[in-house]
């Protein structure tokens, strides 16, 4: 990504044409994303792309961000996957109604902002977790085979893979055309055409060569095949816990985008709890759809800003584009192999593990580091929510220890004499502790307690080291 200097254009010369570029480039980098996250999360292709139109026509044109880029996100694969097996596909735009209007809610009542304070830990360990059972989820279409439902079944089948891949023709088509995606997305960014998005230019070279083969493809009816209204019989208790996962796990990537999207340009910055607004009205139309979550997506917004957009007309334009050319092409899809678009995804998953992120917050902290590899092995072992609850439990737990931590020195400056440094946080957690030093230094002996170098002191410790102080002469306490 790269720092862009936005130019407006001078005031009373609009120019419409930057925004016109940047939303095609937007609009071919979201194309195969839209289909191939739906078909990575379990459902009809045609709902992903409903959902990038709902980001593009009418996120687009709510207030909140300028930059941004709304549609399904890789993300929530894993999470709409599960949800799906677990409620059924009929369930789905009742869940995302839900999510879409608790975070209308969460915006109204100006929630935005907390969002930003979560463990950068969390954030990144949630990251890395989504990314690695989306990585593993999308190995199974390289081979032509169908991915087990769970975590587990996903490594135990992981050997009967390998072996179709490498005995199958279905397999060795598959691994070759998913691997040459990756190749040639990989080169193009250091071709001098850079500009054009590499992403589009493997599909359609993946997908040439994919012609002769036998692989499985996908396949797009009209959108109206799949809308399907709510049902708001199917609601109960597992229905709302998922409403609320949406809506948290949805709103915290839309955030954390947001920031990383105002650092890339110098435009209007996001106002948070507009912006949570905005995503919950599209949320809310998604799911009265029947269509998939959405989320502001990076890897969009990140092309809209380096594509030359000034203005949220790029983002319209870009839903519009998807609209129709799925109306009047949609037949230039079924000539995609679901390989090209597992490869995309892999590569999509692989930006969200992020190890080389991981690695430098290993060495940086390796606190840090702990609660970031809870975090994804538990996303990993159990479910999204369950990780990134026990993930933020961890980071409260990490804070409090650094806030409490606490060193006593006591330095004798002959027989009478002694100096004490207190340096730190001293919390009623480290009162034991303190106690116990103070009340270590002899009778009789003049005392200075330092406490200059103190960050925190807590009126139970404060009280303590008063009292102490007041039941001996000779002690010289300096704040």
């Amino acid at each position: 990504m790269s720092l862009r200097t936005e130019r407006p254009a001078p005031p009373g010369r609009w120019n419409p044409w930057p925004d016109v570029g940047a939303s095609l480039v937007v609009f071919l980098v979201a194309l195969p994303l839209c289909v191939g996250i739906a078909v990575a999360s379990g459902v009809p292709a045609e709902l992903g792309i409903i959902t990038g139109v709902v980001g593009g026509l009418v996120v687009g044109l709510l207030p909140g961000s300028t930059m941004q880029v709304s549609g399904p996100a890789a993300g929530l694969t894993v999470l709409v996957a599960d949800t799906v097996a677990a409620h059924g596909l009929r369930a789905l735009g009742l869940i995302v109604l839900g999510a879409g209007l608790l975070q209308v809610a969460m915006g109204l009542l100006r929630l935005g902002r907390w969002f930003r304070a979560i463990s950068p830990a969390v954030v990144q360990g949630m990251l890395a977790g989504i990314g690695l059972v989306l990585v593993l989820g999308q190995l199974y279409p390289f081979a032509g085979q169908d991915q087990p439902t769970t975590t587990g079944g996903k490594f135990a089948g992981l050997l009967d893979l390998a072996r179709a891949a490498v005995t199958t023709p279905v397999g060795l088509g598959g691994v070759a055309v998913g691997v040459l995606t990756l190749v040639v997305a990989w080169l193009w960014k250091r071709t001098p055409w850079r500009a054009v998005p590499g992403m589009l230019v493997a599909v359609v070279v993946a997908s040439a060569v994919g012609v002769l083969l036998p692989l499985p493809r996908i396949s797009i009816g009209p959108l109206t095949d799949v809308v399907d209204l709510v049902d708001f019989s199917l609601l109960d208790t597992g229905v709302v816990g998922a409403m609320l996962t949406f809506a948290l796990v949805a709103s915290a990537e839309s955030l954390f985008s947001a920031a990383a999207v105002d650092r890339m340009h110098s435009g209007p910055r996001t106002r948070y709890n507009r912006e949570l607004v905005a995503q919950g009205v599209g949320n809310a139309l998604c799911g009265v759809l029947g269509a998939l979550p959405m989320t502001a997506v990076i890897v969009r917004s990140a092309s809209n800003v380096d594509a030359g957009a000034r203005t949220r007309l790029s983002r319209v334009l870009h839903g519009a584009w998807l609209l129709v050319f799925v109306v009047l092409l949609p037949g230039v899809l079924s000539y995609v192999p679901l390989a090209v678009l597992a490869a995309l995804l892999v590569q999509a998953g692989w930006k969200l593990l992020a190890p080389g992120k991981v690695l430098a917050l290993a060495r940086a902290d390796r606190a840090e580091a702990a609660v970031l590899v809870l975090t994804a092995g538990l996303i990993v072992l159990t479910d999204l929510l369950t990780g990134t609850l026990v993930g933020l439990l961890a980071a409260v737990v990490k804070t409090a220890w650094d806030m409490s931590r606490l060193t006593v020195t006591v330095t004798a400056h002959g027989e009478d004499h002694h100096h004490v440094a207190v340096r730190g946080n001293a919390t009623f957690l480290k009162l034991p502790g303190l106690l116990e030093t103070l009340e270590a230094v002899p009778d009789g002996s003049r005392v200075r307690v330092d406490l200059t170098e103190v960050h925190h002191l807590d009126q139970a410790c404060g009280q303590a080291i008063e009292h102490w102080a007041a039941r001996r002469s000779g002690v010289e306490v300096i704040h």
